[in-house]
């Protein structure tokens, strides 16, 4: 490419390991057929033909010199969760950044509603996609329900805890909470959880295959969020066969739609535990929310054209 490669701004590096990351490497791997893609912190003023910038408010500066420098050239920006629904309304260096946009990207369907009209005409609605995993060694005895995200506010990890605290009487269920502390106070009320609650289970961070399979072997798929831009976990465990109980917000109910029945109000520990008893106790219920998940064609997707990936062990 003569005008240079294809630069994707990404306010976090690999060793985060957090979804921003994992957003950005994966498009510079379907990019790449494209012409060379690299990942970058920030544009330093080097020759590229276009930018992908994810995160407009942390990606802010690079966004605005780009713009000024090489107006011509397309510019893409990325609206994650905390840039949709961590303020963006009353956000100047969100909009100004929307504004320098060529293309806005939102990663479900909800976050358009956002928008204003001039924003709304240059954006579109790109969906995660990922390789179905399978696998068939379920637990028997053992109900398990998994967790996948760092322990920081925004995915409300207390929730979690006290919901297993509420279910700590009951035998046979067991939570697995997989994330690197990144509050270190909520890593220190992970494992006082885990003193008080032999079915709660804190995992640090691990590499994203074995979240997946973490993922893929479990009943279900806990996610709590306060807010979200569209989790890539929610979209793992659709392509696993595995339901979702998911906290009720935009990112959620953009990947799962209006009237999925696997939602509890944010930050309700109490509701949280009754649906993940509910679910355990009545199979049809627990059926009907899989068949709700596979319903979702646009999730299904995944990698067109490609194999899908089966794990059986």
């Amino acid at each position: 490419m003569s005008e240079g490669p294809i630069l994707i701004l990404s306010p976090a590096v690999a060793l985060s390991n957090n979804g921003n990351w994992r957003t950005a490497a994966r498009w510079q791997k379907f990019l790449s057929a494209c012409g060379p893609t690299v990942i970058q912190q920030s544009w330093n003023g080097e020759p590229v033909g276009a930018m992908i910038a994810l995160h407009a408010r942390r990606s802010a500066d690079s966004i605005d010199r780009f713009h000024q420098a090489t107006p011509e050239k397309p510019l893409a920006v990325v609206l994650t969760g905390t840039d949709v629904y961590g303020g963006l309304a009353p956000d100047p260096v969100v909009r100004h950044s929307l504004q320098c946009a060529s293309h806005i990207v939102v990663l479900q369907s909800e976050a358009l509603q956002r928008l204003s009209p001039t924003e709304h005409a240059k954006a579109r609605v790109v969906l995660q996609s990922t390789l179905r995993l399978l696998r068939n060694d379920k637990a028997i005895r053992t109900f398990a329900f998994v967790a996948v995200g760092h322990l920081r506010d925004e995915k409300d990890p207390l929730t979690l805890m006290d919901a297993a605290r509420r279910l700590s009487g009951h035998t046979g269920l067991r939570i697995v909470h997989i994330g690197a502390a990144l509050d270190p106070l909520l890593g220190e009320e992970a494992r006082r959880t885990m003193q008080q609650c032999p079915n709660y289970r804190w995992i640090d961070g691990v590499p994203a295959p074995a979240a997946r399979r973490w993922i893929a072997r479990s009943r279900g798929l806990v996610h709590m969020s306060k807010l979200e831009g569209g989790a890539h976990a929610v979209i793992e465990a659709v392509r696993s066969g595995v339901p979702v109980l998911g906290s009720r917000i935009d990112g959620n109910v953009g990947l799962l739609g209006h009237d999925y029945e696997g939602y509890f109000p944010v930050g309700d520990a109490a509701a949280l535990a009754e649906l993940m008893l509910r679910f355990r106790a009545e199979p049809s219920f627990a059926a009907r929310l899989q068949a709700q998940c596979a319903a979702r064609p646009a999730l299904l997707a995944g990698y067109r054209g490609r194999r899908s990936a089966s794990v059986a062990r």
